[in-house]
């Protein structure tokens, strides 16, 4: 198990998705992810209390990405094809430091945009947005 003993760069990250009917396959030409958790906050206030408090309720993750738009790669195309299907869940991987170190964070998701940008001076780019549903699992590699 080796883990990250120091700050990191992101060049090694991956990224990994699957539909119902595969397992996870890397998706090319990933530049950036972002992933984000919540936590519900509940007001447990009373009278009288002069200030308000809070407990915690529901976790919550949710994330993008960004990548290069490549049609010849299987973990792209089963994003694309994940958009508003109902396919069931798809789960995502996520490795920040690449798959020896670090962690791999994973979670059954919902693709909830995917959006393809071409200009002509430039890369043909792709951004896709995710819904987590369920919990959130981190793992030490």
């Amino acid at each position: 198990m080796a883990t990250n003993t120091t700050t990191y760069t992101g060049e090694a990250g991956v990224v990994k998705f699957s539909d119902t009917s595969s397992s996870a396959v890397s998706v090319a030409s990933v530049r950036s992810f972002t992933l984000d958790q919540e936590t519900q906050a509940i007001e447990s206030s009373v009278m009288g209390s002069g200030s308000r408090s809070y407990i915690p309720g529901l976790k919550q993750f949710s994330g993008s990405m960004d990548l290069y738009f490549r049609d010849d790669n299987q973990g792209q195309i089963n994003l694309f094809s994940a958009i508003g299907g109902d396919n069931g869940a798809t789960t995502i991987e996520l490795y920040p430091s690449g798959e020896s170190t670090g962690i791999k964070l994973s979670g059954s998701v919902i693709i909830t945009g995917h959006s393809i940008t071409a200009n002509f001076d430039g890369m043909v780019e792709c951004s896709v947005t995710f819904q987590g549903s369920g919990a959130l699992t981190k793992t030490s590699l």
